[in-house]
């Protein structure tokens, strides 16, 4: 078919020489079967979600690639379609873990498992991120290539993987991206915004676990209590909260008291994000949209980032489920 374009050379290639990298930073979204990935100058954008009410973005920069190549097609004649489309596309994200991982990475082993509470003024053994953690190959013992490589719209995306000698290639099918806006996080508009370590998150969120609830409400305060967690179940209830000391609470700004719910059970696809970050950047804007955003520290010093975004609760609705929890016995 004729398309009106001069394409010869493949859309996109890029080399890693940490397939491990990539595997890690793609689990921490791994809570749906299929994911968005939009391929862009600056890297590859990897989007979940689910029923619109939660939303998982993991961007993999350039930069965490030896070589990264997009040529993107060029325009002979005027077209109706837009070229921004033939560099999205949808694919199974189950599958492509499976692939990354097919030389294996011993996940049966929680590095955090044993760690100890971030409550008792305790930090971990095991460090979290940088040169000794999750991510270097000289920890891992060893060393691996991988290769992406997209020819144009409606290929397969094709993954070659290197390691000890032996050469895996994968040819994932590809689906037709999906009309995908993000979840709406007024930035202009911010309820509150809060910088700690991810690791208090994470402890959080599992102590919470402990009344199987099935919301889990977040409340900001500029007077005590400054930021609670709790959360209502069948087994009882629970509420952690944190006071604004500057060494728990990096950035704390919260102009007026925020109460906002959210399912329990969304927060919690986003663990594994909370237990491999250094830092979170929690932001609710007046609408009640939650971000959670994972500072995760990999290779050489570097940075990437990973995006939770979360729908609240209808006031009402978050009334109602009291009253529900209230009338059982």
């Amino acid at each position: 078919m004729n398309t009106g374009r001069v394409h010869e050379e493949p859309l996109f290639t890029a080399v890693s020489v940490s397939a491990r990298q990539l595997f890690q930073l793609l689990k921490c979204i791994n809570f749906a079967q299929k994911a968005q990935v939009r391929i862009t100058e600056e890297g590859l954008r990897f989007t979940v979600e689910e029923s619109r009410v939660i939303q998982g973005i993991a961007f993999l920069e350039r930069a965490l690639f030896t070589s990264y190549t997009f040529a993107p097609p060029v325009r002979i004649q005027d077209e109706d379609d837009d070229t921004d489309d033939m560099s999205v596309f949808q694919i199974s994200l189950t599958a492509l873990l499976e692939t990354l991982s097919i030389f294996g990475f011993n996940e049966g082993r929680d590095r955090w498992a044993s760690r100890d509470s971030a409550y008792g003024g305790v930090t971990s053994s095991i460090g979290r991120g940088g040169l000794d953690a999750p991510f270097e190959n000289r920890t891992l013992g060893m060393t691996s290539v991988c290769r992406l490589s997209y020819a144009a719209k409606g290929d397969p995306l094709c993954i070659v993987l290197k390691e000890a000698g032996v050469t895996t290639t994968c040819e994932m099918v590809t689906y037709e991206a999906e009309d995908q806006d993000e979840i709406p996080l007024q930035r202009d508009a911010l309820a509150q915004k809060i910088i700690m370590r991810s690791s208090w998150l994470h402890d959080a969120i599992n102590e919470l676990a402990l009344t199987s609830p099935s919301r889990l409400t977040i409340a900001a305060s500029p007077l005590a209590p400054y930021f609670t967690l709790s959360s209502k179940g069948p087994l009882g209830s629970a509420t952690v909260e944190f006071s604004k000391d500057q060494q728990l609470l990096e950035t704390f700004h919260v102009p007026k008291r925020t109460v906002n719910t959210y399912k329990y059970s969304l927060v919690k696809a986003a663990s594994r994000a909370m237990a491999i970050a250094s830092k979170v950047s929690i932001r609710g804007d007046v609408q009640g949209v939650l971000s959670l955003q994972f500072m995760i520290e990999v290779e050489e010093g570097r940075v990437s980032f990973i995006d939770f975004r979360f729908v609240p609760f209808l006031p009402e609705e978050a009334e109602e489920d009291d009253d529900e929890d209230g009338d059982e016995v």
